[in-house]
């Protein structure tokens, strides 16, 4: 059932990744890129709460905001 309710989400960041992305400079701050986070945050934790924390990792990206190696953390 997650993976149906993601899989469209998942959908629209690869789309992303492949139309959008190459024909932009490269301006995130964080490894892995935000789009790269966001896939692997809705994979791991589900819609809801990979959402959620994909909202805010694009949201902190920006020049006030953090930077550096920032995985998505674990499934507890």
């Amino acid at each position: 059932m997650k993976k149906l309710l993601t899989y469209p989400f998942v959908l629209l960041v690869r789309l992303y990744q492949v139309m959008i992305s190459p024909y932009t400079p490269s301006t995130c701050r964080y490894s892995p890129t935000c789009s790269h986070y966001t896939i692997e945050a809705l994979k791991i934790h589900g819609l809801f709460k990979g959402g959620k924390m994909a909202v805010k990792r694009i949201f902190s990206c920006h020049p006030w905001g953090g930077s550096g190696y920032d995985p998505v953390p674990k499934k507890e």
